[in-house]
């Protein structure tokens, strides 16, 4: 199948975009070939996972034994082996390396959207989802984005990895629905294969050779290579974003569609519009980012149009406010999924890097998992009111931590890096 053109130009466009705003040094051609692929890579992973988020729920109500706890397993079975093997694959690609890891990963994901895509009961489906959950290659890919360029370029190479998680969110909610109203829950699992193999193609023909990782002795652990520093507090924080942005989306919708009579059809029109326009207040927060030594502020920043965003759109009244909504909350993903993981690379050495990317990816996916299983379950009891509290109560807790939280970049700087 051909890559999807569509993720490619966003990805691009993005990459065009960022690189002269975040930094000042441009990527050498080697860097920006990888930094491109990389993103290209996370793009076509995040949108298998995305694209059925508003769809399994409505294709899979009339498969033999599909029940409303059958249908959350399918839901949430990718994201529960994601968090499951994003640790141990992350400490494996530090010692037999990245591209490894990653193809063998890709396979995985191929396979789980292949038995998906020809299961005929909700078993097969939720067995295809664990099988695509086992190709958990995030923390690899995000490891080996730090390997491919050099100190001076790791906040803008995470800037694209990270951004391109953002954009395959919004991409995906356009996407998935329209590919669905052509061949069903079948077509949007066979073009995730699709993107899976054009994911295998890159690694295996486009990206540059990686910087072997530097091997790790069985004295060279520490603990606080991937707990000290305020790692803990950034692992907390990818949790929470992807929590938040689940418990959104379980509502946006809905209320996009029920309470503001916006047609289904059109929301795509919305997301797209939002998305451009949460572009330049971005890419200022992730500037800050760059020039700021202690990440606290310019998290901070992020964190605050985030809440606020999703609050105004959870309540909003009309189309207008939830637009100004929308646009502050895609505001405060896209600049946190680049701050984030380059805070990461700042304050994991070099030599278990992979480790700690393996804690951030599993926190990042245990977000997804908990996040749409404890809104659903709010939402039911409480209503809009119930989730306002809870992504309240999560920001305020947020922020409180990252106050409190000390940094401490230096003492974690190795021979390794």
């Amino acid at each position: 199948m051909a890559r999807s053109p569509t993720s490619v130009v966003l990805n691009y466009g993005f990459f065009l975009v960022l690189e002269p705003v975040i930094s000042k040094e441009p990527f050498t051609t080697d860097e920006r070939r990888a930094v491109f692929a990389l993103a290209s890579l996370y793009s076509f992973r995040m949108l298998g996972l995305f694209m059925v988020l508003p769809l399994l729920a409505i294709y899979t109500a009339d498969l033999p034994g599909a029940t409303p706890q059958t249908v959350g397993l399918a839901l949430g079975a990718y994201g529960l082996t994601q968090a499951c093997l994003q640790l141990p694959l992350g400490w494996l690609s530090d010692r037999i390396g990245r591209r490894p890891v990653i193809v063998g990963g890709l396979l995985f994901f191929i396979l789980g959207s292949g038995v998906a895509a020809s299961a005929d009961s909700i078993n097969g489906v939720i067995i295809g989802r664990f099988l695509q959950g086992c190709g958990a290659i995030a923390a690899a890919l995000t490891a080996l984005a730090a390997d491919s360029t050099r100190e001076s370029q790791r906040t803008k190479t995470m800037a694209f990895v990270g951004a391109s998680v953002g954009l395959s969110f919004a991409f995906a909610l356009v996407l998935g629905p329209l590919i669905a109203a052509f061949g069903g829950l079948q077509s949007v699992f066979l073009v995730t294969a699709g993107l899976g193999l054009c994911g295998l193609i890159i690694v295996i023909f486009v990206l540059p050779t990686p910087v072997t990782p530097s091997v790790v002795e069985r004295g060279d652990w520490e603990a606080s290579h991937v707990f000290g520093g305020g790692l803990p507090t950034i692992y907390g924080s990818i949790f929470l974003l992807h929590s938040i942005m689940m418990a959104s989306f379980l509502v946006v919708p809905k209320l996009l569609a029920d309470g503001l009579g916006f047609p289904p059809g059109h929301h795509w029109i919305m997301y797209l519009g939002t998305v451009i326009l949460s572009v330049p207040p971005a890419l200022l927060i992730m500037r800050q980012g760059r020039t700021d030594r202690d990440p606290k502020a310019s998290l901070l920043t992020a964190v605050l149009p985030l809440l606020a965003g999703s609050l105004l759109a959870l309540n909003s009244g009309s189309l207008w406010v939830m637009g100004l909504g929308l646009t502050l909350f895609f505001a405060g993903v896209n600049s946190l999924e680049a701050l984030l993981p380059s805070t990461v690379s700042k304050l994991a050495p070099g030599k278990l890097r992979g480790t700690a990317m393996g804690l951030y990816a599993t926190c990042q996916f245990l977000g997804i998992f908990i996040g749409g299983a404890l809104g659903g379950w709010v939402y039911t009891r409480g209503g809009l009111h119930g989730v306002s509290l809870l992504l309240l109560l999560s920001g305020a807790l947020w922020a409180a931590v990252l106050l409190k939280t000390h940094f401490q970049t230096s003492s974690l700087v190795t021979s390794g890096d």
